[in-house]
């Protein structure tokens, strides 16, 4: 019998620090070469599009896929990942995966930021303030004994509501700031979650020894840091390169004008993995493009599966 996990469920079961472990053991078993990843592909609907994405993992003892459409109209997307026994085929879990999507895109750099921040990063500036800005901020608290973090989005009264609900929730103080610049500037950690067609972040802002998270952009019209960025960056880490061939508009723009080689970015699993150290130097700054991939997703649901089997939480689907 497969188990059916709802958002408030799923979201009770995957706190942000075991979410980072769960990919960090996930990406760990990538760089051992026991994991395959199929990039998003997209179907183009009349009024939308239809997002797939899969992966399995032997380590783990899972495979599955996630699954959602973004139409226009109210009602938004409906996220399910589906989760499969990797020896057997059998349907183990269907879950409802928004909230499961936001904790571990948060997760996912706050593992990059454990491996590519300096140790003693105290300041985080957050360029967006929406629904994905909430655990992209909590995880580099995960990670990192940070101090102090700021918020920039373009309206005055989303950053000060995200300023206020996160100071409460993280005990920290969460300044709104006027402009992406004083976010940014004199940042440990530059974080940018946003739907930008343009760069909101210039690399003439970061400060040497600064780690940038670029998380919002998966598409290739959209680009949230400039080139500057990318050319100050002596680490660029990618969560897949062949997906990020493909949707990662920060790299494919400058790649484009050839001041970007696709042999210039690393793999996080290169990371984990210890192939490749995460810091160059103190004073280096480094670069970690989010795209988003779904062997993140299949960690997190088996983490979830198997602590709903422990603790009974679930309801039982008759197939």
């Amino acid at each position: 019998m497969a188990l059916f996990l709802n958002e408030r469920e799923v979201a009770q079961l995957l706190p942000m620090k075991e979410c980072i472990d769960v990919l960090e053991q996930a990406f760990g078993h990538a760089g051992r070469g026991q994991t395959e990843v199929k990039p998003r592909s997209r179907i183009r609907m009349p009024n939308g599009f239809f997002h797939f994405m899969a992966a399995a993992d032997a380590e783990h003892g899972v495979f599955g896929y996630k699954a959602y459409p973004s139409f226009a109209g109210p009602g938004g997307s409906k996220f399910l990942t589906m989760l499969y026994d990797y020896e057997s085929g059998q349907l183990l879990a269907c879950l409802e995966s928004g909230r499961m999507g936001q904790i571990r895109t948060g997760a996912a750099t706050g593992l990059a930021s454990k491996y590519m921040a300096r140790e003693d990063s105290e300041i985080v500036g957050v360029i967006g303030s929406g629904f994905q800005a909430r655990t992209q901020l909590e995880a580099a608290c995960a990670v990192r004994d940070i101090k102090k973090a700021r918020v920039y989005s373009r309206r005055q009264e989303r950053r000060e509501e995200f300023a206020g609900q996160m100071s409460e929730r993280l005990g920290l103080e969460v300044e709104p700031v006027e402009s992406a610049q004083d976010c940014v500037t004199g940042a440990d950690i530059a974080i940018t979650i946003t739907s930008a067609r343009d760069p909101v972040l210039q690399g003439e802002w970061l400060k040497p020894g600064a780690h940038v998270n670029a998380a919002g952009g998966n598409h290739w019209m959209r680009r949230e840091i400039d080139e500057e960025t990318v050319t100050r960056s002596e680490l660029i880490v990618v969560d897949d390169l062949e997906q990020a061939k493909t949707e990662c508009g920060d790299l494919l723009a400058p790649e484009a004008r050839g001041t970007f080689r696709w042999d210039m970015a690393h793999e996080l699993r290169d990371l984990v993995s210890g192939k490749v150290p995460g810091r160059p130097s103190e004073q280096s700054i480094t670069l970690f493009e989010s795209m988003g991939v779904a062997l993140e997703d299949i960690a997190a649901a088996q983490l979830v599966f198997r602590k709903a089997v422990d603790q009974g939480i679930g309801v039982e689907l008759p197939f």
